[in-house]
């Protein structure tokens, strides 16, 4: 088990609190209606899955009910940044926000 800062709440939960909804800053098609299917399709069920650092969307759900965005390390489960939904991430090497 690990530990997740909130950033509405502003305080480290038990991950027992929080669950995952996949990979963060997906752009959803501009024109939905008049996208083919393969790309609707890949729209919908092809993520990234990358061995390392992944920005990832996550919902507070036992909490303040909000969702976020975490950079986290896919090897290690290391939590790099825990940042706003709407705020960008910071480059990997100046990330250390919301780590214990």
């Amino acid at each position: 088990m690990f530990h997740i800062y909130c950033p509405y709440c502003q305080e480290m939960r038990s991950e027992e609190e929080f669950h995952p909804h996949g990979q963060a800053h997906l752009e959803r098609p501009l024109d939905p209606d008049n996208c083919s299917d393969k790309e609707w399709g890949e729209f919908l069920h092809f993520r990234t899955n990358p061995k390392g650092l992944h920005h990832e969307m996550w919902h507070h759900s036992a909490g303040c009910r909000k969702y976020f965005n975490i950079a986290r390390d896919t090897a290690t489960y290391e939590i790099k940044q825990v940042y706003k939904m709407g705020e960008k991430p910071q480059p990997a090497e100046e990330s250390t926000q919301g780590v214990e």
